[in-house]
């Protein structure tokens, strides 16, 4: 199984538009700080899936040269997690699209003229898609109903945090545990807080305590150092790093 981080940034992206912080600076001029909005894909010897179809996907399909997926699954009903799903227009018809059903709702009342093929998914309960076995978990991240995500390919098993602050339910933390990869949301250095996330602290304490193996901090703001030097204290992703397993 491949993972990529498609997109590492948060709903507003960094360069954050107008801003001349040290990390929008070093994304205008290129480096590593530059993030689009989430994005992960997964891809088995039998195909491809996206978690979250971010606003930028249309440019991070092209990085990658996808024009066709075997499914998506969407997380929860916010801009930056859904909105670029209308880039498949006149690229791909009735795609699968997985989600739990509140979520869904909301986002087919937007994206209905593409047809997707709806799959509403019942939480913690599993569903198969290009021979990944997939499951969504309750995290918490006010006010919207929000899952995180388990992918189990064989017996290596990536969770998904997708954005949560630490009240997450037992039977979710307990799905968690042994991941051998964590993506987890972590949007703020320590120092910062706020209510309806991790900082990045809190994400790499949560991964200490649930064992797992690997873990990489996204859906970052620009409120972090520049990339290269963020590094030298935290494990964070950035755009178009591929993980194999």
């Amino acid at each position: 199984m491949k993972v990529t981080l498609l997109g590492t940034g948060d709903a507003i992206g960094t360069p954050k538009i107008g801003c001349k912080c040290p990390a929008c600076a070093d994304a205008l001029r290129g480096g590593l700080s530059r993030r689009m909005r989430f994005s992960v894909l997964l891809e088995s010897d039998e195909g491809r899936v996206l978690v979250d179809t971010s606003p930028d996907l249309r440019w991070q399909l092209l990085k990658k040269d996808i024009s066709s997926v075997d499914g998506v699954v969407w997380t929860h009903a916010h801009y930056d997690h859904y909105a670029g799903f209308g880039d498949f227009h006149r690229v791909q018809s009735h795609v699968n699209v997985y989600a739990l059903k509140d979520t869904m709702d909301y986002i087919l009342n937007y994206l209905y003229f593409l047809k997707p093929v709806r799959h509403d998914v019942q939480p913690c309960e599993p569903f198969e898609i290009a021979g990944m076995q997939f499951a969504l978990f309750k995290v918490n991240h006010p006010p919207v109903e929000t899952a995180g995500v388990l992918v189990t390919n064989g017996k290596k098993r990536v969770v998904i945090t997708s954005d949560t602050n630490l009240k997450i339910p037992e039977t979710s933390l307990e799905l968690m545990r042994n991941a051998d990869l964590m993506l987890a949301d972590a949007i703020m250095p320590p120092g910062y807080n706020i209510a309806k996330h991790m900082n990045a602290e809190e994400a790499v304490g949560l991964a200490e305590r649930l064992g797992a193996k690997d873990l990489r901090l996204t859906h970052l703001s620009h409120l972090f150092p520049p990339h290269e030097i963020a590094l030298k204290s935290w494990p964070l992703g950035h755009d178009m790093m591929e993980i194999d397993l």
